[in-house]
């Protein structure tokens, strides 16, 4: 659940019903996240799938980087605007979760095109030489500052990169926050805001999200 829904639950209802509707795998995987795991609120969300969705298809990237797959929801969010030739790279390092991504991607018209990697996100990232066009990052807030230096090296002009729960319940506003993920994410945003070779913005949807352009 996020900052908004607690403080604002009807809202968030009106939110979801005025948006188009959510395609029938992703209504499957929504409620079989509900049904299985320990800790279905870290699944992206319909919101939040609807902005990746329409973020995707608009840029109709070949090469996608996901860190923090969970069950697979904004993952098969990032496909749908795939280029024909291109793909998504998703990492996670939950082994006995990854069934279920497996499963929905598998059962997903883009099965071809997900690679799934149970593999550490930075140790990815400091072996790969690929270049992204679209990365969203919704994984260990502790690394997300890391995540953003190592991050940059692999984008071009013109990539999107986005950070999701970047206002952490409105934490962000703790002038001295004791909390070691409050203190990152504070530094990933002051990184954002500070880089000049960015554009971006924190979107108020759900607990936030960074989203930045490659100049």
């Amino acid at each position: 659940m996020s900052f908004f829904e607690e403080k604002n639950p009807e809202m968030d209802r009106y939110l979801e019903t005025h948006a188009s509707s959510e395609p029938e795998i992703l209504k499957k995987l929504r409620r079989e996240t509900y049904q299985k795991t320990t800790q279905p609120h870290m699944i992206s969300g319909y919101q939040q799938g609807r902005l990746l969705t329409i973020i995707s298809q608009m840029l109709q990237p070949k090469n996608v980087l996901e860190i923090g797959t969970f069950t697979g929801y904004a993952t098969l969010c990032l496909t749908s605007g795939l280029a024909k030739d291109g793909k998504i790279t998703t990492l996670d390092v939950n082994e006995d979760l990854a069934y279920l991504p497996k499963k929905y991607f598998e059962e997903s018209e883009y099965a071809d095109q997900i690679d799934f990697k149970l593999q550490d996100a930075k140790e990815f990232l400091r072996e790969t030489d690929q270049i992204f066009d679209l990365v969203f990052i919704d994984a260990d807030k502790e690394n997300y500052a890391e995540y953003f230096r190592l991050i940059k090296p692999r984008t071009k002009s013109g990539s999107v990169v986005m950070f999701d729960n970047v206002l952490w319940y409105g934490k962000v506003l703790e002038e001295n926050p004791k909390q070691r993920s409050t203190q990152v994410i504070k530094e990933l945003n002051d990184l954002a805001a500070k880089d000049d070779d960015f554009e971006n913005l924190i979107l108020p949807l759900r607990d936030g999200v960074n989203f930045l352009r490659r100049k």
